[in-house]
């Protein structure tokens, strides 16, 4: 196996995974030169009064906010190779050569934020890669009291995650209306940078609905200018009046977290994050996302021509699955979506991002082209399919259970070329898929059964099942053929 080409992607970055502040350095080369008075530019400051009234401090806002702010410790042991070798491990190999005994697993640990929204239950929001993989997360509050968290369950595709503390005396904050979120609002920004403690920055909303973010799940962000560092990520945005607008999530910069913020924020919106949260406590930790049912591939020049339309967009409708809410709502293929719920849909990726954030049951409105004409079409959105057990597609893959990728994946497969994939679930030692190599977290990027992007599409690339099976799997960062027996 050969290993996959580097991803050379604008890197988002915002504290995905732990950070310690191990030392802060500013270096002053020379002493600051006078300007001339005319040379100095005009800097942009707050009014001192709007409307006749003066402009308020924020303190006495933020004194209220500020102790629904929590910071959030995470952490995953991990086993450590050893430097001698696998001999290191033998005790008689050790006894012999004198070798003490050396630790073989370290504790990392990642830093975050997070918010209280319910004092009554103790319940706190805060980013999945926060707490993703750990073995244990730890809370400290505003007034110092520290304790150990619940975990309750996280979304990877949306980066939300919801925890529980024991603590009474908590102060939660309200929850806004973030539909309403206007570009230009006021917004204050606060967590646990670096690890310093409570810190607050503010801005304004630069954008919303923001989505093409590399390497991130299904995307509604707010935009902000605010500063959002390493540590902040799972903390509150705020609008002026001290109401929850979003969660904290990623800063975007192309030379990475470390080159510092550059007015490019992003955060949560939270009735994104409210969604997410009723559905993790409802369900036992799990989502369930509506889905029309359908393939679609990107609308080119060639295709917008031959199609009838002014320009090259759209999610071009290449297959639509029996039975599906696609299927009942007359989507055929060649149909063209350019829009759906008046949000419009460039390629098969936005149509792809907008129907991960729907519910089930939800009614969509979609604005499609057929024949080069205008239509509209209503479908009912159903759940979309999750897992499958192999053995109810192919006898060679008894044993074995596939699922969907997470979103995150999803896109670092299409940045190297892959059109879609799935992941393998559990692989019962000794069943066929075993014995044919099959491993669990193997990701399965193409077959000899036919092409495939997700879940679904993979089960029905098995309507014929192909004399010979190969999979072509990625383990480990590395790609690789397997032939199921």
């Amino acid at each position: 196996m050969r290993p996959l080409p580097t991803l050379l992607a604008l890197t988002a970055a915002a504290a995905f995974g732990g950070f310690a502040a191990t030392a802060l350095h500013e270096t002053f080369q020379q002493p600051a030169q006078a300007m001339p008075a005319a040379a100095i530019p005009a800097a942009a400051t707050l009014p001192a009064a709007v409307g006749g009234q003066p402009v308020p401090s924020l303190a006495p806002m933020l004194k209220q906010v500020t102790p629904a702010v929590v910071s959030v410790y995470s952490r995953q042991t991990v086993r450590v190779a050893s430097p001698l070798g696998p001999f290191a491990d033998d005790p008689f190999f050790r006894r012999i050569f004198g070798i003490p005994d050396m630790p073989r697993e370290r504790v990392e640990r990642a830093l975050g934020s997070g918010v209280i929204i319910d004092a009554q239950q103790g319940l706190i929001l805060t980013n999945h890669h926060v707490i993703e993989n750990s073995d244990g997360v730890s809370v400290t509050l505003s007034d110092g009291r520290t304790m150990e968290a619940e975990f309750l369950g996280s979304d990877p595709d949306t980066d939300v995650a919801v925890i529980r503390i024991p603590a009474t005396n908590l102060t939660a904050i309200p929850m806004a209306n973030s539909d309403q979120l206007q570009v230009g609002d006021f917004v204050v920004a606060m967590g646990n940078p670096y690890g310093l403690g409570q810190t607050v920055t503010s801005g304004i909303v630069s954008a919303v609905g923001r989505s093409g973010i590399p390497m991130a799940g299904f995307q509604n962000f707010i935009q902000t200018d605010a500063s959002i560092n390493p540590g902040n990520s799972g903390g509150p945005l705020v609008n002026l009046q001290g109401q929850l607008v979003g969660i904290n999530t990623a800063s975007f910069n192309p030379r990475g977290s470390m080159a510092g913020n550059i007015g490019l924020g992003f955060a949560i919106p939270i009735n994104l994050a409210r969604n997410i949260k009723d559905q993790l406590i409802a369900n036992n930790g799990v989502v369930k996302r509506g889905t029309l049912g359908v393939e679609t591939q990107n609308v080119d020049e060639r295709l917008a021509k031959g199609l009838g339309l002014e320009n090259p967009r759209g999610a071009l409708v290449t297959r639509v699955y029996p039975g599906s809410a696609a299927a009942a709502a007359g989507l055929q293929s060649g149909d063209v979506v350019l829009a759906a719920n008046g949000q419009r849909i460039d390629n098969a990726p936005s149509l792809h991002n907008f129907e991960g954030l729907q519910d089930v049951g939800s009614r969509i409105s979609l604005d499609v082209r057929r024949d080069g004409k205008p239509l509209q079409l209503t479908a009912t959105l159903k759940e979309g399919l999750r897992s499958l057990d192999g053995a109810t597609l192919d006898p060679r893959l008894t044993g074995a259970t596939f699922k969907e990728l997470d979103e995150g994946t999803r896109q670092q497969l299409r940045s190297m070329g892959a059109g879609g994939g799935l992941q393998v679930g559990n692989v019962a030692r000794g069943s066929r898929a075993w014995n044919s190599g099959l491993r669990p977290g193997d990701v399965v990027v193409a077959s000899s059964s036919g092409d495939f992007a997700d879940l679904a599409s993979f089960r029905a690339s098995f309507d014929r099942k192909p004399q010979q099976l190969v999979f072509q799997v990625v383990r480990g960062g590395r790609p690789g053929n397997l032939l199921m027996q």
